[in-house]
C-alpha cells in the first residue's frame, strides 16, 4: 500500500504514470480512497482525467506504478469489474433499443439475484422518473443519461465511477441523483465523481482529488479547500480621530494588506480588503475595535479552483 494506504482503503492509486509519445499524460499520480468516500476529481481539459479513469477500469495500462481495488492489484477482469458500476462521459447506447431492454442485457453481465437486481432497476427508474418502455432513440440527452446512471447503480457494487454524471440533467434530477450517491455512500460503497461542474462537486463529493498537467494539484477535504481561499471581508467600526485612526487600524489592515481600503462616512469608517489567513484573526482583531459591523464573504469552492488551475506550483 502507498503511504497512508489502510485496511479500510477501497481504491489506491499508487505513483501512476502514462505517457503517449512525449505527452505525459499521468506523472506519478498516487491517491486513496476510502470505503464509504464520494471523491471528487477535477481538473482542466488535458489534466489527464480520463486517462486515470480508463486505467481504473483497466481501459488501459499505466506505464508505471499500480491501481489497487481492496488491496488487490487490478487484473483479476471479470470479477473486479462486476464491483464496479461505470457510466461514461460519452454515453452510447443502442438508438433502436428500448431502455428496459438494454438495462437488463447489461444488469445480468453484473451478477447478483435476478429478483434483487430487477427490484432495483424498478425504483431507480420511477426515482428518475424514466419510461424504460420507450426507444433510446426517441428520449432526450437527460433520458439518456438516467439510462446510464440506472445501469452503473443497479448492481449495488462496491466502486462507482461516473464520469460527467449530470450531463442533461435537470436541476431536479440533479438533486435526486446526489440523493442516490449519498444513499451509496451511507451503504459504505465508494464514489469516484468526474465532472467539470464544480458546483456539483461542491454538493456532493467529501473529498476533493485536483488534476493538472497530469499530477495532482491538490487533494483536500472540500470544506478544506474552501476554507483556504482568500474572502473580501468588510469591517465597520465607528468613526476615530485621524490622530488615532491610523494606530488602532494597523492590526486590521496588516491583515488584509496590500489592497485594503479605508472610506469614512456618516459617522463611521469601513475597511474593504481581502483576507488570505484564518478568520479567526480577523475577529481578534476586530474585536479590539469600536465595531459596527463585520461581513466575511464564504468564497465558494468553484473560485478555489480556478485560483489552483492557474497555479503554476504544485499544492498539497
Amino acid at each position: 500500500m502507498s503511504e497512508g494506504a489502510t485496511a479500510s482503503t477501497a481504491v489506491e492509486v499508487a505513483d501512476v504514470s502514462k505517457a503517449f509519445g512525449r505527452v505525459h499524460a499521468l506523472d506519478g499520480v498516487s491517491f486513496d480512497v476510502g470505503a464509504g468516500e464520494v471523491v471528487g476529481l477535477i481538473g482542466p481539459n488535458g489534466a489527464g482525467k480520463t486517462t486515470l479513469l480508463r486505467i481504473l477500469l483497466e481501459v488501459m495500462r499505466p506505464d508505471r506504478g499500480a491501481v489497487r481495488f481492496g488491496g488487490e492489484v487490478r487484473g483479476d477482469g471479470a470479477h473486479l469489474r462486476r464491483q464496479i458500476g461505470y457510466l461514461p462521459g460519452d454515453l452510447r447506447l443502442d438508438p433502436q433499443r428500448r431502455g428496459r431492454a438494454i438495462l437488463h442485457d447489461l444488469d445480468a453481465l453484473s451478477g447478483g439475484a435476478v429478483a434483487t437486481r430487477a427490484t432495483r432497476l424498478g425504483a431507480l427508474a420511477d426515482r428518475l422518473e424514466i419510461d424504460l418502455g420507450r426507444r433510446v432513440g426517441d428520449l432526450s440527452k437527460g433520458n439518456r443519461q438516467k439510462i446510464g446512471l440506472i445501469q452503473a447503480f443497479a448492481h449495488d457494487p462496491a466502486l462507482l465511477v461516473l464520469d460527467e454524471p449530470t450531463s442533461g440533467l435537470d436541476p431536479v434530477v440533479q438533486q435526486t441523483f446526489l440523493d442516490v450517491v449519498r444513499e451509496a455512500r451511507d451503504r459504505g460503497r465508494t464514489v469516484l465523481l468526474s465532472s467539470h461542474d464544480i458546483s456539483e462537486i461542491e454538493r456532493g463529493a467529501d473529498r476533493v482529488v485536483l488534476l493538472r498537467s497530469g499530477r495532482i494539484a491538490a487533494d483536500s477535504s472540500v470544506a478544506a479547500l474552501r476554507d483556504s481561499a482568500p474572502r473580501r471581508v468588510r469591517v465597520v467600526v465607528q468613526e476615530q480621530a485621524d490622530t488615532t485612526r491610523t494606530d488602532t487600524l494597523a492590526p486590521l489592515l496588516a491583515l488584509l494588506a496590500p489592497d485594503a481600503k479605508v472610506s469614512s462616512a456618516d459617522g463611521s469608517t469601513a475597511i474593504d480588503g481581502v483576507l488570505a489567513g484564518p478568520v479567526a484573526d480577523l475577529v481578534r482583531a476586530a474585536s479590539a475595535l469600536p465595531l459596527v459591523d463585520l461581513v466575511v464573504e464564504e468564497p465558494d469552492l468553484q473560485s478555489v479552483v480556478l485560483g489552483r488551475y492557474a497555479r503554476p506550483e504544485a499544492a498539497s
